[in-house]
């Protein structure tokens, strides 16, 4: 072969080395700085995106679960060590928060539920899950306290109409209402007993 061909394809063949690894080089690069970009833009904030989440302990048994349901519900749900659920904090399809915790059997012992963005309530029951207590305010502007018996019935009721004006009401067994005590708009007192023959006696609407 001859001499100068020989070494022009030496010289040629450099090149073409020196072109491959420039190349390789900038493809490199170009696949680092992709790389970082996807990153960038799938992992921004670092968010967990979930419609379940559930804690368990170390035996493995759930205690907690956060939840967002098809019907519009979400909330977040505490366990016992038994599997129990027995505490709610969540939220109704219709907006409404609500916190509640129950027994062991399920039974609701304390409620606390704000209806309509003004109106909350708040209820205690016994361990049968029969409400003696609860107190609220209505949309309206009015306001009511029950106490009941160990039926559930209501007994003594407190409260004050959309006009603040206040009433009491004690009521017998039957749900008749034996005693009534008001307060008007206009400040005049009324007090109406019922005994249990039906005879009624109404103290003068002057009583102030």
């Amino acid at each position: 072969m001859d001499d100068g061909l020989e070494s022009r394809l030496k010289h040629l063949e450099r090149g073409y080395r020196r072109m491959q690894g420039v190349a390789f080089a900038a493809l490199a690069l170009a696949g680092v700085g992709l790389g970082a970009a996807a990153f960038r833009t799938e992992a921004p904030t670092g968010a967990l995106v979930a419609s379940r989440l559930t804690l368990v302990d170390a035996q493995g048994h759930p205690r907690a679960t956060l939840a967002a349901e098809l019907e519009g519900h979400t909330g977040l749900v505490l366990r016992d060590a038994a599997g129990n659920p027995r505490a709610l904090l969540g939220v109704t399809a219709e907006g409404s928060p609500r916190l509640r915790f129950s027994t062991a059997e399920g039974d609701t012992l304390a409620e606390l539920t704000v209806y309509s963005e003004e109106a909350p309530r708040l209820a205690l029951a016994n361990a049968g899950g029969t409400e003696f207590f609860a107190v609220g305010l209505f949309p309206d502007g009015s306001s009511r306290l029950e106490l009941a018996d160990e039926s559930g019935r209501p007994r003594a009721i407190l409260g004050a109409d959309e006009h603040g004006s206040p009433g009491l009401l004690l009521v017998d067994r039957k749900g008749q209402t034996r005693a009534t005590l008001r307060v008007s708009p206009s400040d005049s007192a009324s007090l109406v007993l019922e005994g249990r023959d039906g005879e009624v006696f109404q103290a003068p609407s002057s009583v102030q």
